[in-house]
């Protein structure tokens, strides 16, 4: 069973992949293989709407990082997306990750389907449900299951590490996990 989780912050290692680790923290306990994306430093280019990927499974552009990360979330069983708030929504690499993926999974049913996902963010103040429920739009509108927890998967901090103070935010993560890893080992029984 693997888990792919893509952080579309533009800080590397800060505050949204310190939520998702603290979900692999789990995830690994029960030796699921992890994999974190960080999306820091890489650009994802929007869509060009020219619907080849409807022959490819995949974009046809490869001049950015978004076909190999596809590739990953096409092979993997979960798929966590992060980002932190931007202008109270997600960020513009994670906006443009969900809308390649989108036209792919539109173009392509049954790509995703049956897969778990959960989305997770971080923020100073606020934007945090809105980013959460823009991520799980890719969820919901390609029939994967999306699991959830006791509270919204969000946390709170503006400078790395900040989130860390957040204990209600890190117990979350940690039910989230614990949901997670249910729900891999009976879809995989």
């Amino acid at each position: 069973m693997k888990v792919v989780a893509i952080n579309g912050s533009a800080r590397l290692n800060g505050n949204t992949a310190i939520l998702i680790n603290k979900i692999f923290e789990t995830l690994q306990q029960n030796n699921i293989e992890t994999e974190l994306i960080q999306l820091a430093g890489k650009t994802i280019s929007p869509c060009k709407a020219c619907w080849s990927c409807a022959n490819n499974m995949n974009c046809i552009f490869k001049n950015d990082a978004f076909s190999e990360i596809f590739e990953k979330i096409k092979n993997a069983d979960a798929i966590i997306l992060g980002s932190p708030t931007y202008n109270t929504n997600v960020s513009a690499n994670m906006q443009a990750f969900l809308e390649r993926a989108s036209v792919i999974a539109d173009l392509n049913p049954n790509i995703l389907k049956h897969k778990i996902g959960c989305a997770v963010s971080a923020s100073r103040r606020s934007g945090s449900l809105l980013a959460v429920d823009t991520m799980n739009h890719l969820f919901l509108n390609h029939e994967m299951i999306v699991v959830g927890s006791t509270y919204w998967n969000m946390g709170f901090g503006k400078n790395i590490a900040d989130v860390l103070n957040d204990k209600e935010a890190l117990d979350n993560m940690t039910n989230l996990a614990d949901n997670i890893v249910y729900l891999l080992k009976k879809l995989n029984d």
